[in-house]
């Protein structure tokens, strides 16, 4: 019967495991490696080098925290949040000292920052979030929405921490809704000043970095009213401004007009002094309004190049740089959970044929299922942000509208993307260590306190998916509509082979040669994208008709967010196997390109769309089903080096169980053991 064939399959796989006299004088995870087919082995400096153009940096960093370890703390978990805000507060006052510039970095190299706030991600991510307060949000805000006076006078300050500031936007009933924001400017002609005021209780400022305890000033997002001089009384609302407001003197003493009060603990991040603030009649001058895109003059003329719509993107638009960041610390830590993971899976005994050496954890099969498409995953997406800084940096130089548009779609649906699946990653990688990967020593706990709130700020990821959707769509309407097609989305550019289903041959070829193809991989992807556009389209069209355009939207918003999510993965994969290609080491191609392979089907495999659209008969998936586990089986062998070539340092992974010096076996229980107070031997 199939079940007996079943069990006499795995009965012979677990056979294959050497037995202890052919495994003498080997270590067990050497021995157990051997029963699998693998990849070439590659040296993993070779691939570091290739991963990372700005190793220097990481060197520098990692190396000036080492000769602090006070500032590096075993766990976090318990620490009092007064505690914990004075450690980040002198971690970035140690990196500052030591001559680095976030604000230079921000202003001029923006690979740099980016690179900066993944290296930090893996010290402390409440230190990464007080960095991108105060640098891409608070100074971010004075540079790309101010004008050179404004730089002149707060640039300096910022980089330099003596002046700390907040981004105020978010506000207490409103969110990603920042058109709707409540808070008000408005202009008393009389002494050429904006007086700020919060109209009531939902339009507190909330949430706001800085705010409880080191912001001195902000970027305060209100409506900008202005009255109309021959209509007393009358106020024109000019939407959502942005302006610099003072909060504290230098001395710490709350400014007049002013209130706040410390958000409290959260479920995470506590090093990040959130605070909310309420407005009470706060007066600034005039020239504090950020006026890049809108100036006001002296009689209370409002004028701007753009029309409100175009003003108001483009004030957002200038915004992108915090998703950036956000997700380039993403990946930071999802490179660190991936590394403990695999390591201590490696070295993980547990069970074994009869009367043989147990066998490492990630030698079963749905382990190696379990973790290996997560390492695929985080090269794939470190690749993709590589483009993605790329871009962004090409925007800021060339300032060219159709590149602009680009990197706003590609920055909010990777950083929902990224975000979300590193969230998903880190309790994968939690549950695979088991037991000990619940002790908060090994660090996903933190991990994942920390980093949850990533899937909602700077746009919550559900609207960011919304915002990729809504520009897909419109890219569609124009190239049915006859309008020029922006050269921004490929798959576009080939509908008309893209959308069609293959050839029932190719929907039935299911050898490995087909399968691994690049050219099947990505035309998959991009049929599937093809396909969830068109229909969406459709299926708008047909709601808009009997209940509008809002209710049509809502209505189909499960389809549009699995159109926004499967735009990403082409996207993901595209800059993958470009990087593949790039890598001149043949041996590192090798085993990237089975990394991207295996990114590719597992997409194939686990969507029905395939199915369904008949573009992967079912013979086909069964192929694919036995070609992932193949390749899990052959990455298995380089799993390690693929890890190492990371190159995070002990001292800043700090999880004992994941330590490279705990290769050799049993290492990583006697750091165990040794952090949580036990006399090795004793």
């Amino acid at each position: 019967m199939a079940t007996d064939r079943r069990v006499q399959t795995l009965a012979r796989h677990l056979a294959q495991v050497p037995s202890s006299e052919q495994s003498e004088g080997l270590t067990r995870l050497a021995c157990s490696a051997q029963t699998h087919r693998s990849l070439p082995r590659f040296d993993s400096v070779v691939l570091e080098h290739y991963l990372d153009d700005q190793r220097s940096l990481k060197l520098e960093v990692y190396e000036l925290f080492r000769q602090h370890p006070e500032l590096l703390p075993a766990v976090y978990e318990g620490m009092p949040k007064e505690e914990h805000r004075e450690l980040v507060r002198k971690q970035l006052l140690v990196l500052l000292g030591a001559g680095y510039s976030p604000m230079q970095f921000f202003a001029k190299d923006y690979k740099k920052y980016f690179y900066l706030g993944e290296l930090l991600a893996l010290i402390d991510l409440s230190l990464t979030v007080k960095l991108g307060v105060q640098y891409s949000l608070w100074g971010g805000s004075i540079c790309n929405l101010g004008t050179e006076r404004h730089r002149k006078q707060y640039f300096e300050d910022i980089d330099k921490f003596r002046l700390p500031g907040c981004f105020a936007m978010t506000e207490l009933r409103h969110g990603s809704n920042v058109a709707a924001l409540e808070t008000e400017a408005v202009l008393d002609l009389a002494t050429d000043e904006w007086i700020i005021t919060t109209p009531d209780d939902g339009a507190i400022k909330w949430w706001i970095g800085n705010a409880a305890e080191d912001g001195q000033a902000c970027t305060v997002f209100a409506r900008l009213k202005v009255p109309v001089p021959e209509r007393d009384g009358m106020l024109v609302d000019h939407g959502v401004h942005a302006l610099v407001a003072p909060l504290r003197s230098s001395k710490g003493e709350i400014c007049p007009g002013v209130e706040i009060r410390d958000c409290g603990y959260k479920v995470g991040l506590q090093g990040v002094d959130n605070g909310s603030i309420r407005f009470a009649g706060l007066r600034v001058p005039r020239d504090n309004l950020l006026d890049r895109f809108a100036s006001v003059d002296r009689s209370g003329n409002y004028s701007s190049p753009f029309s409100p719509g175009r003003r108001f993107g483009a004030t957002l638009g200038e915004l992108t740089g915090g998703r950036v960041g956000l997700t380039s610390s993403s990946i930071g830590v999802l490179k660190g959970a991936v590394t403990v993971a695999l390591r201590y899976n490696a070295q993980r005994q547990q069970f074994g044929p009869p009367e043989a050496p147990e066998i490492s954890v990630l030698d079963y099969q749905s382990q190696r299922q379990k973790l290996l498409p997560l390492l695929a995953t985080c090269y794939a997406l470190h690749f993709t942000r590589g483009v993605l800084v790329a871009k962004y940096e090409e925007a800021k130089v060339t300032k060219d509208d159709k590149i602009v548009a680009d990197v706003h779609a590609m920055s909010a649906g990777l950083k929902a993307y990224t975000t979300g699946y590193t969230a998903n990653a880190l309790s994968v990688c939690r549950e695979s260590c088991g037991g000990h990967g619940y002790a908060a020593i090994n660090r996903f706990g933190s991990w994942r306190s920390d980093h949850d709130i990533f899937q909602t700020f700077e746009g919550d990821n559900t609207v960011l998916y919304q915002q990729v959707a809504a520009m897909l769509l419109k890219g569609y309407k124009d190239k049915f509509s006859g309008a020029p097609l922006q050269a921004t989305y490929t798959y576009l550019r080939q509908w008309a082979s893209d959308a069609l289903p293959p050839n029932p041959l190719v929907s039935h070829d299911t050898t490995t040669r087909h399968l691994r193809d690049s050219s099947f991989l990505i035309r998959s992807l991009r049929y599937r994208t093809a396909r969830l556009l068109h229909t969406a389209a459709a299926r708008l069209r047909k709601h808009s008709r009997k209940m509008g355009a809002f209710h049509a939207w809502n209505r189909c918003l499960p389809h549009l967010l699995l159109l926004a999510r499967a735009h990403i993965e082409s996207l993901i994969l595209d800059a993958n196997l470009k990087a593949v290609s790039a890598c001149p080491d043949p041996e590192c191609r090798k085993s990237l390109k089975a990394l991207a392979d295996l990114f590719a089907l597992q997409r194939i495999h686990d969507d029905i769309l395939f199915a369904h659209a008949d573009y992967v008969a079912p013979d086909k998936a069964k192929a694919i089903q036995r070609l992932i586990e193949q390749l899990c089986s052959e990455l298995r062998g380089v799993a390690l080096p693929l890890v190492d070539a990371f190159a995070i340092p002990d001292h800043i992974l700090r999880a004992p169980i994941g330590l490279s010096a705990s290769q050799q076996h049993g290492q990583q229980y006697n750091e165990y053991l040794a952090a949580v107070g036990w006399e090795l031997g004793a």
